[in-house]
């Protein structure tokens, strides 16, 4: 028995129909002819996958291909456990810009001093039933400077839009990174570290809710942090699901917008968290806006081309081109997105590329077109 074995158990991928959806259904496969999820799950069934196969840090673990699945294997889950184990022998990914941000989460399991809240400009507390998880937006507008990411804005129309609807959240200069990237690049061992950190500090706030405008710091705490560390003693709420539902209750209105946009499911608020209502009821309820949906869109919507700061190459940009003259061909001049990590991925190919199609958070639409008191 290999490694790889125990994982195939515990994942159930023995049940593999050798049906080829996975692979069919996979962005990078698209662009990529050597890389197959199917040959992936093939090769470990018949313990012939190896650790150092450098294809296991090209999926992007955006889970299309598990949705499709007929056998309802979790690809995405299988590969991340094959990476904890590569990890353990040597063996790592390429890491995107130079391993700037792997170099964070690292340093953010350590005693450090940060000053990553002087970007607030509203209404926050100490004391507070909620807490504001702000994740890696800080440190975005610095590394991304370049395509002038607007990270720090999006916290602050988050922060905002908290104001708006009454509530003056906790922040804390105390916040560690989430641990995402640290999960899915097979670094468990961090992304215990700095679970357990975050863990600490909210439950020492008193907070009953932490909200998030980061989809994947949402994912991360919902479904991993409870699963490694048990119940969470306080609730983890995305802000689209939060301001939805302030919407229905008149608590938020917006001034008419004449604008066609599209919208981009982030993988993991759609496919893995399943909110795909609650941004398109935010974006339809701005007057005047007109909606159009791409081709591809909810639990079919592709990925932006990259994840956890890794492997970013030819195909990532090849993906996110093609994503875009989706969205190009929708008539709509503006790609909406719930996510700071898409929303640099893009901006990164509409400035290489020239493209006139533009992108921006959904955070940053609503807060513009809100009605102030």
């Amino acid at each position: 028995m290999n490694v790889i074995d125990p994982i195939v158990q515990k994942t159930k991928t023995y049940f593999c129909l050798d049906c080829g959806v996975c692979t069919g259904s996979c962005p990078v496969s698209r662009v990529s002819d050597t890389f197959s999820p199917r040959l992936i799950v093939e090769r470990s069934l018949y313990e012939l996958e190896k650790l150092n196969d450098e294809t296991i840090w090209a999926c992007l673990t955006c889970a299309r291909c598990s949705e499709r699945c007929p056998a309802s294997i979790n690809f995405p889950e299988f590969i991340r456990l094959i990476r904890d184990e590569a990890q353990k022998t040597g063996f790592h990914g390429v890491p995107a810009h130079n391993g700037m941000l792997q170099t964070i989460m690292a340093m953010h399991s350590k005693e450090i001093h940060q000053n990553r809240i002087s970007w607030v400009d509203g209404k926050v507390s100490e004391h507070s039933d909620t807490f504001y998880f702000v994740g890696c937006r800080p440190y975005f507008d610095v590394i991304f400077r370049d395509i002038k990411a607007g990270s720090i804005q999006g916290a602050r129309n988050t922060l905002r839009l908290l104001n708006l609807v009454g509530v003056e959240p906790i922040v804390s200069n105390e916040e560690r990174c989430c641990g995402h990237d640290a999960l899915w690049n097979g670094n468990l061992d961090l992304f215990k570290t700095l679970a357990r950190r975050n863990i600490d500090l909210i439950r020492s706030s008193g907070a009953r809710q932490v909200v998030f405008s980061c989809p994947e710091g949402y994912h991360t705490f919902k479904h991993y942090y409870s699963q490694y560390f048990g119940d969470l003693e306080f609730e983890v709420v995305h802000i689209v699901e939060l301001l939805s539902r302030k919407i229905k209750e008149n608590s938020l209105s917006f001034n008419p917008l004449d604008e066609t946009v599209t919208y981009q499911d982030p993988c993991r608020l759609g496919r893995m968290a399943g909110i795909y209502d609650a941004p398109r009821e935010i974006i339809r309820s701005i007057p005047g806006i007109t909606f159009n949906e791409m081709e591809r869109n909810r639990e079919n919507a592709v990925c932006c081309g990259a994840s956890a700061w890794q492997s970013c190459s030819g195909y990532s940009k090849a993906i996110q081109l093609d994503r875009l003259k989706e969205a190009g061909a929708t008539g709509a001049g503006t790609v909406i997105t719930s996510c700071p990590k898409c929303a640099i991925h893009f901006n990164c190919t509409i400035n290489a590329f020239e493209l006139e199609v533009r992108t921006k958070e959904l955070l940053d639409l609503v807060a513009e077109q809100a009605v102030i008191p």
